[in-house]
Formats: structure tokens, C-alpha cells, sequence
């Protein structure tokens, strides 16, 4: 796996200090609120996990799943709900996590998802943004990182369902997803 990356863009630490400091902000903004995350499958499981650690709010927690790519490198524009909410949503505040924001057609379709569940607040978390990818307009309301335009993995992050298990966010080398 190592020798398919180009180059580490985020480190262990550095992931770890942002986390933190992200899950501190989300604890002072949900202090008197009915905090629920959503984590969005499969990319944002490790995000998630430390991120509801670094919350010290009540929060509870529901898993959603989401397809838009399938085994390619690029958006369908298509999203398909694979597994929606377990729980109800009427007066919920909602903080979507996700891994990366770049299109914003998945989040986009999400946010408009949720909200006709009766939340009565969503934002959304984002461990990295991607800018200049982004196709509607939509922002995260919180993010971690912002990055280039390259195919990054690990720290949760994949290509074809590998790499998730790195503990640093790559960018992959294009001759891997060029084949």
C-alpha cells in the first residue's frame, strides 16, 4: 500500500490536533442543543469515531449509506440512499459527517434528505474540503482541512476499498487509478 503513495499530505498528528480542536468548536456550538451525527459510510467511519471522541456534549449517534462513485474515480452525479437512518429526526439538530466535501452533489442530496425528516438544524462536518471540485453550492460548516485537487486516501479515505486503513491522508499515485 505505502509504495502507492505519492506523497503523505496530512499526518497522524497533524489529523489528530485538528480533530481536537474541531470536536472542542462542535462542543461549545451544540452546548444547549439536541446534537445528532450522522456519519455517512463508509468513508467517514474513522472521522467519526474520533471525532464523537473529542465532543464532550451528549450526542447521539446514526449511520447512513450513500453511493455516487461506485468503483469509479468520478462522481455518477446519480446518489442512491443504501442504508438510511435508523432513528426519527423531528427537532433534532444534525451534523452531517462526511470525509471529504468535493462535489457537494452527495451532501447537497443529503442535506434536503434530512431536512424533509423534520431536523430542525443541519450542518455539516467535513474532515477535508475540496474547493475547486465543488459542482453546487454548498459549503461545510466545519472542515478540518482544505486540499488540492488530487485523488487523496487514507485516515478512512479509499480507492476501490483499499487504503481506508492508513493512518495519514495520501495522495495516490494516478498511475493506480489510471490502469
Amino acid at each position: 500500500m505505502q509504495d502507492d503513495i505519492q506523497s503523505v499530505l496530512i499526518s497522524e498528528q497533524q489529523l489528530a490536533d485538528a480533530v481536537k480542536k474541531l470536536g472542542e468548536q462542535i462542543s461549545r456550538d451544540y452546548a444547549d442543543r439536541n446534537l445528532m451525527m450522522v456519519s455517512v459510510l463508509k468513508g467517514s467511519v474513522v472521522f467519526m469515531a474520533d471525532l464523537m471522541r473529542a465532543i464532550s456534549v451528549p450526542a447521539s449517534i446514526d449511520f447512513m449509506s450513500v453511493t455516487s462513485y461506485g468503483k469509479g474515480v468520478k462522481t455518477s452525479g446519480v446518489v442512491r440512499i443504501i442504508k438510511d437512518l435508523d432513528e426519527e429526526l423531528d427537532g433534532r439538530d444534525i451534523l452531517i459527517v462526511e470525509d471529504i466535501l468535493d462535489s457537494g452533489m452527495t451532501l447537497s442530496y443529503l442535506k434536503e434528505h434530512i431536512m424533509a425528516k423534520g431536523a430542525r438544524s443541519i450542518r455539516i462536518a467535513t474532515l477535508l474540503d475540496k474547493p475547486e471540485r465543488r459542482r453546487v453550492d454548498i459549503h461545510p460548516d466545519y472542515s478540518c482541512f482544505s486540499v488540492p485537487d488530487e485523488f487523496v486516501v487514507g485516515y478512512g479515505l479509499d480507492y476501490a476499498e483499499k487504503y481506508r486503513n492508513l493512518p495519514y491522508v495520501g495522495i495516490l499515485k494516478p498511475c493506480v487509478y489510471e490502469k
